[in-house]
């Protein structure tokens, strides 16, 4: 792997990876001219370095240190260009929908009616006494730049990001606690296990135990030609399906082709045009759909398949749920025609028992005793599968009743993974509430708001609370039965108090790529300073085209009314816009802010600010999009001559859109005005602006999020089951858990047992 590529795995957990020995480095060192200036040139981003890092600088050559200051200068976005549409923005422009009307109907008439005005670059005339031209970057009409800068701000952070020192030996064990998590990877994750598969083998002793992560190691395999290794990780029909599917839509899950072909007509709903976009979208996903396979594929899958250690009527079983997709994929790979060859036996009687339907199915059994109302069969048959069980496990309790459910739930519990019981905790607060609707989030980005389940209204109070009550219960009992098994030689625990406020990430996918930090979702980032800065950037290596995001931000006040800063009202309580762009320039994209002030919104009794991104003109949000915010105790500039207000050292979070985004909205943080804290959140949503989201979809994030059990909560329930006490200082501690800790997400599964 290219040191590069190195580098930018290492800073996603807050380090400088450096190819040396721990034992080169000489702790009693003095910096050289290279190091001192490396380190001044981190402060202007932002960055610091610990005592260790700091010596071990001193063993590499100075053309290291320049390609990982590169490398930061790429990641922060320093040489892309972040002008806005409108110089000095903190000042509006004074511009109104009249405005607006007044040139559209000056570009309508005829170009010799006479009017007075400046025709500008992009074609547009705009008539005097209109859009003051002087303040703009690009025209005010059509919102195209005709400027661009090459500079931004550095150095005015008031908060360093510590840096630590990775060697190999700890990317090392990056890679085994993403090859072991028993949680599913979000995409900084997954991006991060596909660049260290590139560089360290795969050890012999770790189990996969996630499917989404053996796609990625069994495509790493086939592509460096170890077919052979792949054959030994494919289990099930449903791992092939997995498989193919991955290759050929980027998705480790299975998502229906249908679900794909309605996703890319419904992001161009809102589109008029003598063509239908969305019938012209739909179209080009079904051909990119379009199952084709040459001879050598068509053979390896009818190989595995025949080679899968189950027998035909276990394996049809499996491929029942996805019977559609399997008959397509069958006559795709000509799997016929193999079957008829001779070694491929098996697979001739896998086909002959899937298409006769000559199987029974577990789901079928399941449902059979659940309509007839056979709780002792239906229980039995859970017993089997924990997992399904676990995902059952409420509706059956409110139809069989919690007694006879939870004290057979309670003999599988210890055998189903930690996450699942997990999960179960976060959702039993909401799920049992008859008057909280919950959240939902499909793969394709939308979201919904789901009402509680009719079987509720069955139920009294202080029945439903018992019911709450017995789950939380199986489930602290279980994690602590699980933590009193684990060993440890440890007698005291420091638990930083910031962890309190760090849910565990269980049943939220991140789609997000996250460059310089893992955070998980519902971190809560306080603010330091009296403005937070939102910054949207997309266009990057792009050309010269229409491309339309838009950078919005939803003011909700005290008394339940709301205010909206965006495209069309650049100005309201407290926030302030930097214009709308609507086409990027050459190459080097362009850029949106928003300015908050805590103040003005304090003094307009402001509760909550929501952060959200949408891509207006068409299709899904650019895939090289990058938003976030920024926040300092120092006052942070603002150009007035062409609107720059980007400076890296001041970024307090930032994501960006990874290609297999398929959201057209997406709301990624709150501002709890009162608490001034930040919460970093990812909810993606349908609507080409700010007025298709749904303040009650936020509301009920939010919920889940505060519902859900913190990194802090476990880690105390660890140390009253393996008797440790809780120290005030991290020095004083055996075990000691931090937020830097907690930046791995993959070590807090790993060490939590998730």
């Amino acid at each position: 792997m290219k040191s590069k590529q190195m580098t930018q795995v290492a800073l996603r957990y807050r380090a400088i990876f450096l190819d040396i020995e721990r034992e080169a480095i000489d702790m009693k060192s003095t910096p050289t001219v290279p190091v001192m200036a490396f380190v001044a040139r981190l402060s202007e981003k932002g960055f610091s370095v610990n005592e260790e890092l700091l010596h071990a600088l001193n063993t590499v050559s100075a053309e290291r240190l320049a390609e990982i200051v590169d490398c930061i200068k790429e990641v922060m976005g320093v040489e892309l260009n972040w002008a806005p549409l409108v110089k000095g923005w903190n000042v509006p422009t004074g511009e109104t929908i009249a405005d607006h009307f007044i040139t559209m109907f000056a570009n309508l008439l005829d170009k010799d009616s006479g009017i007075k005005g400046t025709t500008l670059p992009c074609g547009h005339l705009i008539p005097e006494g209109t859009f003051p031209l002087e303040r703009y970057n690009g025209c005010p009409f059509c919102g195209t730049p005709f400027q661009t800068a090459n500079y931004v701000y550095e150095g005015q952070g008031s908060k360093k990001k510590e840096l630590r020192l990775f060697t190999r030996d700890e990317l090392q064990q990056v890679f085994n606690s993403l090859l072991a998590s028993s949680s599913p990877l979000d995409a900084t994750q997954r991006l991060t296990l596909e660049q260290l598969l590139m560089e360290y083998p795969i050890p012999s002793d770790i189990k996969i135990q996630m499917k989404e992560n053996l796609m990625i190691v069994i495509r790493h395999l086939i592509r460096t030609g170890n077919e052979e290794a792949a054959q030994d990780l494919m289990k099930t029909p449903t791992d092939v399906l997995r498989y193919l599917w991955y290759e050929k839509t980027g998705y480790v899950q299975i998502i229906e082709p249908k679900t794909f072909v309605q996703n890319a007509r419904r992001l161009y709903y809102h589109m008029w045009s003598p063509l239908d976009k969305g019938a012209e979208a739909s179209a080009a996903m079904k051909k990119r759909l379009r199952l084709k396979y040459d001879r050598k594929s068509c053979q390896r899958v009818a190989r595995w398949l025949n080679n899968l250690p189950m027998s035909a009527a276990q394996a049809s079983e499996n491929m029942n749920p996805k019977r559609g997709m399997w008959v397509r994929m069958i006559r795709a790979l000509r799997l016929g025609e193999y079957s008829r060859k001779r070694g491929f036996e098996n697979l001739a009687a896998l086909l002959d028992v899937f298409y006769h339907d000559d199987y029974p199915t577990f789901q079928g059994k399941i449902d059979k005793s659940r309509t007839s109302n056979d709780a002792d069969t239906m229980l039995a048959l859970l017993k089997q599968r924990p997992g399904l069980f676990a995902r059952c496990l409420f509706s059956t309790m409110l139809r069989f009743g919690k007694g006879k459910v939870t004290a057979s739930f309670n003999e599988v519990s210890d055998l189903m993974p930690a996450r699942l019981l997990l999960s179960l905790g976060n959702a039993a607060e909401n799920y049992f509430d008859p008057h909280v609707e919950r959240l939902a989030r499909p793969l394709t980005g939308l979201t919904h708001l789901l009402g509680p389940n009719k079987l509720v209204a069955l139920y009294s109070p202080d029945e439903l609370e018992t019911m709450k009550d017995a789950v939380l219960d199986i489930y602290r009992t279980s994690m602590s039965r699980r933590f009193a098994n684990q060993p440890t030689t440890s007698k005291t625990i420091y638990i930083e108090p910031s962890l309190h406020n760090i849910p565990v990430s269980v049943g939220d996918r991140s789609t997000t790529i996250q460059d310089t930090s893992c955070a998980l979702m519902g971190t809560r980032f306080p603010v330091e300073g009296d403005a937070v800065r939102l910054f949207m950037q997309w266009g990057k290596g792009l050309h010269a085209q229409h491309l339309d995001m838009d950078l919005s931000a939803r003011i909700g006040m005290e008394n339940g009314s709301e205010e909206e800063c965006a495209y069309y009202n650049l100005t309201c309580h407290g926030a302030k816009h930097s214009g709308d762009i609507r086409s990027i320039p050459e190459l080097v994209g362009t850029a949106e802010y928003i300015e908050l002030s805590l103040h003005e919104l304090e003094a307009a009794h402001a509760r909550y600010v929501t952060f959200t991104c949408n891509a207006y003109s068409q299709g899904a949000l650019s895939p090289n999009l990058v938003v976030g915010w920024m926040d300092s105790a120092y006052e942070m500039k603002l150009s007035e001559a062409d609107g720059v207000a980007y400076d890296p050292s001041c970024v307090q979070h930032m994501v960006r859109i990874s290609e297999g985004n398929l959201s057209k909205g997406l709301v990624f943080g709150v501002l709890d005005v009162r608490k001034r804290e930040i919460i970093w959140l990812e909810m993606p949503f349908s609507g080409q602006n700010l007025h298709s989201l749904s303040t009650q979809s936020v509301e009920a994030l939010l919920r889940r999020l505060n519902g859900k059990v913190s990194i802090g909560e476990l880690l105390t329930l660890k140390a009253e089951a393996q008797g440790l006490a809780i120290v005030e200082t991290a020095d004083t501690a055996d075990e000691s858990y931090t937020y830097e800790w907690a930046l791995n997400p993959a070590d807090v599964t790993k060490l939590l047992n998730l």
